[in-house]
């Protein structure tokens, strides 16, 4: 299990869904935290979402099929996203809220990643993982560097990246937890730990078939592009 640490700079912020006081978390100068603590949501994810939906049901759920119930822009622990997931036997999109309470805090920090090596055993993750796998389309994420450097990973060949993850009941809605793994070549400069990427025509298997479960969480993910923040705001 990855949960917020010591060695975090915890900043409070006002979460307008929950309607009360949560908490950014950044590590501090000269360490390294836990990974995928924000990723993007633009209107090519919007986009990229809705045609892996119509892909897999010809019949368009009405939510995929308007842009409007789409969170776009920056997401972070505790707010609302949306995610793909198994449906009466299809995909569809839905709408969670990313982490699980967490122990600490009064239920204000969350825990919203979980390492892919140890995840089946944990009891507090093991049955999500074995039913109730999902998958979360980004256009990019982000990782700090130790100089507290904005460092944004994305894929360079198609308009989305698809994070593994997971989804339990909990305090009456539904949850999301993103899974991690050992950083591959792209990401390891910046940070040991990365999400768990799947490809685009994996997405359909990691959700329906629970025999290939083990396997996914071994996986390496692909290479990935990466800016600097600088690099990100010189484009326009």
């Amino acid at each position: 299990m990855e949960r917020y640490m010591k060695g975090m700079d915890w900043t409070p912020y006002r979460n307008r869904e929950l309607g009360r006081v949560c908490y950014n978390v950044r590590q501090k100068r000269g360490q390294r935290g836990i990974m995928c603590g924000r990723y993007y949501v633009n209107e090519d994810t919007v986009r990229e979402i809705e045609k892996i939906i119509r892909r897999a049901d010809q019949k368009l759920r009405q939510e995929a099929g308007d842009s409007t119930a789409f969170q776009v822009g920056d997401i972070y622990p505790a707010q609302g996203a949306s995610i793909l997931a198994a449906g009466d036997r299809r995909l569809c999109c839905k709408r969670q809220r990313w982490g699980f309470p967490g122990f600490e805090g009064g239920g204000k920090r969350v825990i919203y990643n979980a390492r892919s090596e140890s995840v089946l055993e944990k009891k507090i993750f093991r049955e999500s993982v074995e039913y109730r796998r999902i998958a979360i389309p980004a256009a990019w994420f982000y990782e700090w560097s130790r100089n507290k450097e904005k460092n944004i990973f994305y894929r360079k060949d198609q308009p989305a990246l698809y994070m593994a993850g997971f989804y339990n009941c909990c305090q009456n809605e539904e949850r999301f937890v993103i899974l991690t793994t050992a950083a591959n070549e792209s990401v390891q400069p910046i940070h040991d730990r990365m999400p768990l990427v799947l490809e685009r025509d994996e997405i359909m298997q990691w959700i329906f078939d629970r025999e290939r479960t083990e396997a996914f969480l071994r996986k390496k993910p692909c290479p990935l592009e990466r800016k600097t923040e600088f690099e990100q705001m010189s484009l326009f």
